[in-house]
């Protein structure tokens, strides 16, 4: 058994000569081309897949190799998945040269054989070179430029892997970092066998999700949570910049922006513990790629307010002046355009390849103190329970039983408030569901309140805009109709939820 440690990046047909120039830079130990063809295997009902196995035969130099893949870790493209190879003799798979520990408990080999057949393909050109970096690391540089086929679709592949040979895993980041340096190269979670598994099946797109809570146990340290908070944002982030590179779905923006708040969460919940200065820059890169993406809730308000189909201002005979200049500040707004070169700069692949570093190498662990490094250790639950009492706390200091909130005073909560829902992201499935869902949803609701707190608040900005004295007084006595409603409602929400026992202790 080997271990596949590989950096994957997706990169335009233009890269290839970038790419040469960069490498010419190292000391190169091998170099040529290959033409590679890959078939890859699994049951009718995807057995395999559902295992998170990949079995394929490759064929090159009229050699045969079948490759069987276990699942493994995928974190911010950082490829580490176990794998097993076999020479053949022809294009036959043979079960028997995969070790039995290779298969998941109690798995039926026999039965799996007698239902395998080809389910895609992908044929590519490999550059392939083999350089050496000054700390000794050997790393395997490939090029690749081809095709995934099923179903007689296709879709293009252009990536560079970059695998580990030998040496540490950290000179994978610092020979990535010098290759992202001038953009045009994105960190790719996809593998070509994922990207067959999708054409095989029909896919027409994966859909924009909610933040989920961490999949956690009270058996974990609280290292451990920290670490799988840490995955489980990153994976929240490049599921979503992948929705957003095939169709810039506005919803799969707002969802890459939640990943980066819960991440910049993260490390303030555990920042009593993981010390601060060894995040230092890996922070202030999340807060300035999050001041990239604020302009996300003004284009959110003014898409709902000028919909067609939407009732907002249907009543307002000032409405279509108003939606004119809705249009006119959402023009001055960034397009799809200017967030696909975001995605594909230096500065935003630099920020993930240093945040996945740092979490694939605990690079905190050397700051710890005895205290801390015996904390991390503990059980989760013990800390959860007081980050939970610490947040909520936190909260009911601004926002207090008794108090009557104005408009103003909730949108300022704003933050506090996502915050102390991010933080119950992390420990919430270490407690009763029912009990959790029931105390968490209504805050939610609330934070839906003042997102459309947030809308009217937009429109009170045009209101001196309105050249006609009557539609201004229209549009005020309508604003104030609405604010008031609207604060009402969330009075009552809020009313309601502080009667509600918390979930943790």
């Amino acid at each position: 058994m080997e271990t596949e440690i590989e950096l994957k990046f997706f990169v335009s047909a233009q890269f290839s000569q970038y790419l040469t120039s960069k490498i010419e830079q190292y000391k190169v130990l091998q170099q040529g081309v290959r033409e590679l063809g890959n078939t890859y295997y699994d049951t009718p009902t995807n057995q395999l897949r559902q295992h998170d196995i990949g079995l394929r035969i490759r064929r090159f130099d009229d050699v045969h190799i079948q490759t069987l893949k276990t699942a493994g870790r995928v974190v911010a493209g950082l490829h580490q998945r176990p794998e097993y190879n076999a020479e053949l003799s022809g294009n036959t798979l043979d079960l028997s040269l995969i070790p039995a520990q290779a298969w998941p408990e109690h798995f039926d080999v026999a039965a799996l054989n007698a239902e395998l057949h080809p389910l895609f393909s992908t044929n590519f050109s490999r550059q392939q070179w083999l350089v050496a970096l000054n700390d000794g690391a050997q790393i395997e540089i490939a090029f690749d430029q081809g095709q995934v086929l099923a179903n007689e679709q296709t879709d293009d592949i252009c990536e560079v892997e970059l695998e580990l040979k030998s040496g540490q895993a950290d000179a994978l980041f610092t020979l990535a970092r010098e290759l992202c340096a001038d953009g045009g190269i994105r960190l790719g979670n996809l593998s070509k066998a994922a990207r067959g598994y999708r054409l095989a099946s029909g896919y027409q797109g994966d859909p924009v999700r909610s933040l989920s809570l961490v999949d956690i146990t009270d058996t974990d340290s609280v290292e451990q949570v920290f670490v799988k908070s840490l995955d489980h944002a990153l994976a929240h982030w490049h599921y979503h910049e992948q929705i957003y590179f095939e169709r810039q779905s506005p919803n799969a923006l707002k969802q890459i922006r939640v990943a980066i708040q819960f991440i910049m969460q993260i490390l303030s919940v555990f920042g009593a513990l993981v010390p601060k200065r060894g995040s230092a820059v890996i922070r202030q890169e999340l807060k300035w790629l999050r001041g990239e993406l604020n302009w996300l809730d003004e284009a959110n308000s003014i898409e709902i307010l000028t919909e067609d189909k939407g009732h907002t201002l249907r009543k307002l005979d000032a409405r279509k002046s108003l939606v004119k200049q809705l249009k006119k500040r959402r023009e001055r707004l960034p397009e799809a355009d200017d967030m696909l070169a975001l995605f594909q700069s230096a500065r935003y692949c630099s920020l993930l390849l240093d945040l996945s570093r740092w979490i694939i190498s605990r690079g905190w662990q050397p700051m710890l103190d005895e205290k801390s490094k015996d904390k991390l250790v503990e059980p989760v639950k013990e800390f959860a329970d007081q980050c939970l009492s610490y947040s909520w706390q936190e909260l009911m200091d601004v926002l207090p039983i008794d108090s009557q909130l104005s408009a103003e005073d909730y949108i300022g909560l704003y933050t506090k408030l996502s915050r102390n829902l991010l933080t119950g992201m992390c420990f919430g499935k270490l407690y009763d569901e029912e009990v959790c869902d029931s105390f968490r949803l209504p805050w939610y609701d609330l934070l839906q309140g003042i997102e459309d707190l947030q809308q009217l608040a937009l429109i009170g900005k045009l209101l001196d805009k309105q050249p006609d004295p009557e539609d201004r007084e229209q549009i005020s006595k309508w604003l104030s109709r609405k604010q008031s409603s609207l604060l009402s409602a969330m009075q009552q929400t809020r009313d309601n939820s502080l009667t509600l026992d918390a979930y943790w202790p």
